[in-house]
């Protein structure tokens, strides 16, 4: 049986803005957030909480 319903769901990384490095990755909903995402995350490399965005 496949998994129905988790069809659109992908698994992006979360780039740190400030230092570049890719700290997290996630799943979104592709179909409900077609646009890149967006979160303000803590940088172990940085130390800081800064916004961390999806990348490819």
């Amino acid at each position: 049986m496949a998994n129905k319903g988790k069809e659109n769901r992908i698994v992006v990384a979360l780039v740190c803005t400030v230092c570049k490095s890719r700290n997290y990755t996630t799943s979104k909903n592709k179909k409900n957030n077609p646009e890149r995402l967006e979160l303000r995350k803590y940088c172990n490399t940085c130390r800081v909480h800064a916004t961390h965005r999806e990348t490819k």
